[in-house]
């Protein structure tokens, strides 16, 4: 991924995941970038202060109440000045934030930025925007794994000469670019029940016991990619075999849950002796490391908790549950791992170094923890597929080939 940092340039995105967008974004760039963002996120002195702090420039949209202190014409002369400077601007023209992979109607705010901007220069600011698009696996979690991909970058000065003449139709158009520019380097969808249709494929052929070119999430994007492009041409083509691929899945997933496997293990040769040795060394390693997962889980588990209920039950809106939880840590963490060292000191009443060490053991275990807790769940489920290879071959057997008839069924024209 590569995103060119000389020239003035507006950087604009699908918005699936609120705040952990602008987060991504402004990691992968190496500039410093500046982002429009709505006007009621700026509803209070101190929040206005912090978030032009951190290059956020606030408007009022049409379908927002007007937020005091907020004017749209100061926010587009702040636009034009950052770009004519040479900076970055980020833009999300979907306007709201939503947890699909559909790519939703653009607002036209974008087209109308850049290409004033060009208009001020006399078409020779080289101005470019760059579509980015953003794919998490599993985006309402911290954590997720996500795929940013960089497009082709597109260039407004040739939109000059008819926004003179009519700027709302060359607005449109450009927006148009914008959104094909985006539908390019994202997941395309028709409707919500066949993107939890592919979602559910890819759950079930996805497979680290696959050797493949891509790995982890770039695999994952690339089989969705795939599937989605064969449920388009399915829908023109050969529509009865999207029901039929439903039914497949279902089944398959009913199955799996009830066996309680994860469908990655279907793709293992399985070698009942190798099987038991690696159990027995990865019960041992458990077994070592368990007074590091109960250190980390004992400093770590009364915040986590907290957080998983509070955005649970107090944050309606999914898409902020990942940003949500983020600036809950950030407070909840270092306040509780104060209070551990408060204790911890006022017991023992050890040196100056041991605290140190203590108070830097309680991030670095609580992290510890995570990582053990998801090994052991694995270990679980191998411990569950080699029983079942005992005990339930011929049904683990029928298993492989149902989805294997899967694949055929979506793969093989």
């Amino acid at each position: 991924m590569h995103i060119d940092t000389k020239g003035p340039k507006i950087i604009i995105a699908n918005h699936p995941n609120t705040l952990m967008d602008a987060w991504m974004i402004g990691y992968i760039c190496k500039q410093r970038v500046y982002y429009m963002a709505k006007g009621t996120f700026f509803s209070s002195p101190l929040r206005r202060w912090v978030l032009n702090g951190l290059g956020m420039i606030p408007v009022n949209r049409m379908i927002d109440s007007k937020t005091p202190g907020v004017s749209n014409i100061d926010s587009f002369e702040a636009c034009y000045r950052l770009l004519e400077e040479g900076k970055t601007l980020v833009i999300f023209p979907e306007g709201n934030s939503f947890q699909e992979r559909l790519l939703r109607r653009l607002k036209s705010g974008a087209a109308r930025i850049a290409i004033q901007t060009e208009l001020r220069n006399s078409g020779k600011l080289n101005l470019s925007v760059v579509p980015i698009g953003l794919i998490y696996v599993q985006p309402e979690k911290f954590r997720s794994s996500v795929l940013a991909t960089v497009g082709q970058p597109i260039f407004p000065a040739p939109y000059i000469e008819e926004f003179k003449k009519d700027s709302l139709k060359s607005a449109r158009k450009l927006t148009e670019e914008f959104r094909m520019g985006l539908s390019r380097i994202l997941l395309h969808s028709e409707e919500k029940e066949e993107e939890e249709l592919v979602e559910n494929i890819v759950d079930i052929l996805s497979s680290d016991y696959v050797k493949t070119d891509r790995k982890g999430v770039e695999r994952d994007v690339y089989l969705m990619r795939s599937i989605f492009d064969q449920m388009n041409a399915f829908r023109i083509s050969q529509p009865w075999r999207i029901a039929e691929i439903k039914f497949l899945v279902e089944d398959l997933n009913w199955k799996i849950q009830s066996l309680d496997i994860k469908p990655g293990f279907l793709d293992r040769k399985y070698r009942g002796r190798m099987f038991s040795r690696q159990l027995l060394t990865s019960f041992f390693f458990l077994l070592m490391g368990l007074p590091f997962f109960l250190f980390g889980a004992i400093h770590n588990i009364i915040q986590y908790k907290l957080v998983d209920v509070f955005v649970t039950n107090r944050v309606k809106d999914v898409e902020y549950h990942a940003p949500v939880s983020v600036l809950l840590s950030l407070i909840l963490y270092p306040i509780m791992y104060f209070c551990f060292l408060f204790t911890f000191s006022e017991l023992f009443a050890p040196k100056y170094w041991v605290k140190s060490l203590y108070f830097l053991a309680m991030p670095a275990s609580g992290l510890l923890a995570f990582y053990y807790s998801k090994y052991y769940r694995h270990i679980l489920f191998k411990r569950k597929f080699i029983l079942l290879m005992r005990s339930k071959k011929n049904d683990i057997e029928s298993l492989k080939k149902e989805r294997d008839s899967l694949r055929r069924l979506i793969f093989d024209n």
